[in-house]
């Protein structure tokens, strides 16, 4: 059973980067190993359920995590109407090494990880990729890793790409991902699961896979 989100003013952050101001939540619980940076899909947001599901089992693990809106209010209004930005993986991936650079300020002690979704994967793997002196894992749910395009083979962080069973298309795009990079990897395909992992126990098994993998290199 999927647990209703976090109430959405706790942990509210603001973090300066790249121009903008984003809108975050930054919870940590007692005796924090890591913290988990979450960059959401197209389409979405921090108060994605799904997200906020699989943040809430990351911290009954041990993990902050920093759910953050990529996008201003006034270009979420924008995109709306264009989908452009969404897919801007440059954009994306420069307020993520932003807000990394700003976490590790704030929290030098914690070890970062990213979780992306969609095309918060692909932005992720680029992030990664530039300041891998920052990134210790990633993990990726139904991404779209191949957005990371030349970034890939540079990654240094072990990477964990999670993959719906019935999500054809991307399941090809991980692989093709994969084998593109250097760094430790490894892929889990969900049986059963599409695109959106919304299918009974899939969410789960993802929460169950990131916390496992978040655990092992943020420790």
């Amino acid at each position: 059973m999927m647990k209703p989100p976090t109430d959405r003013d706790q942990g509210l952050i603001h973090v300066d980067t790249a121009g903008v101001t984003l809108e975050g939540n930054l919870l940590i619980p007692d005796n924090a190993t890591g913290v988990v940076l979450f960059a959401h899909g197209s389409g979405s947001s921090r108060f994605s359920s799904r997200n906020r599901y699989v943040a809430e089992a990351l911290r009954e693990g041990g993990l902050a995590t920093l759910l953050i809106d990529l996008l201003t209010r006034d270009e979420e209004l924008v995109d709306t109407r264009t989908a452009h930005l969404r897919f801007d993986i440059d954009l994306l991936a420069r307020r993520l090494v932003g807000t990394s650079e700003w976490l590790h300020g704030g929290h030098p002690a914690l070890k970062i990880g990213l979780f992306g979704a969609s095309t918060g994967a692909g932005a992720a793997l680029v992030a990664a990729a530039r300041k891998p002196e920052l990134i210790a894992a990633v993990v990726s749910r139904g991404g779209r890793p191949d957005l990371a395009g030349d970034a890939l083979p540079k990654v240094k962080a072990p990477t964990l790409l999670i993959v719906g069973g019935d999500d054809t298309p991307v399941i090809r795009m991980n692989q093709d991902a994969y084998a593109q990079m250097t760094c430790q990897r490894q892929i889990e395909i969900v049986p059963g699961a599409s695109h959106l992992f919304e299918e009974p126990g899939t969410l789960e098994e993802v929460a169950r896979l990131a916390r496992a993998w978040f655990r092992r290199y943020l420790a």
